[in-house]
């Protein structure tokens, strides 16, 4: 199989242009942005961010996303104890889209991209164009793990009854937002074209 790399072609980071890479020392006629074949230090990168998305992912479940307060009773949610608790007022589809969008996205993301480090560091030939695929669709469904902190956002802006009735985010939104930026810019970060390589490109 051809590749741009094989004949001497490369897009623009910026305009996506795709250009010869001898034509004007590796500038782009368009933009005039350096073109390389490869991203820069994309795969410590990489790496790095989702390193960093890893370890929040921690705080992010099991600290307190939403406090609640309807008088008379007061809740401190997790992000599980809230769905358990949309679970048991018969809320299902409310909590499935939750657990999924909260807990199930962001995990998958995370070891999705993990997978996709490790089997370009070794230039594996396992079922490429799947990855290619795997990576279209974590480029898709990854700002729709932002749902949980939009909801808390809304329902803090929203419920606000003095002592009768308040909703205020907890110390495990901020983690929970930093899950989801690193993963979409560790998403960004990673070369897709270093799927289909068989030795190391800069």
């Amino acid at each position: 199989m051809t590749r741009g790399i094989d004949v001497g072609l490369a897009p623009c980071e910026s305009c996506e242009l795709v250009v010869r890479t001898h034509h004007r020392a590796g500038l782009c006629p368009r933009c005039a942005e350096p073109v390389h074949h490869r991203k820069l230090l994309w795969r410590p990168r990489a790496w790095a961010l989702l390193v960093a998305a890893a370890v929040l992912y921690i705080p992010a479940n099991t600290l307190v996303m939403m406090h609640t307060e309807q008088f008379p009773q007061h809740r401190d949610d997790t992000i599980m104890s809230g769905i358990l608790y949309l679970v048991n007022e018969d809320a299902w589809g409310l909590g499935l889209i939750v657990f999924t969008a909260s807990i199930v996205v962001p995990l998958l993301k995370i070891l999705a991209l993990a997978v996709l480090l490790v089997t370009t560091s070794r230039h594996s030939r396992w079922r490429r164009r799947g990855r290619t695929t795997l990576y279209r669709v974590l480029e898709v469904v990854g700002h729709w793990s932002m749902l949980d902190v939009f909801v808390v956002a809304l329902l803090a802006a929203v419920v606000q009854l003095g002592r009768f009735a308040a909703v205020e985010p907890g110390p495990a939104v901020l983690p929970f937002a930093g899950v989801v930026v690193l993963t979409m810019l560790a998403s960004a970060a990673f070369d897709p074209r270093a799927i289909w390589d068989e030795e190391a490109y800069d």
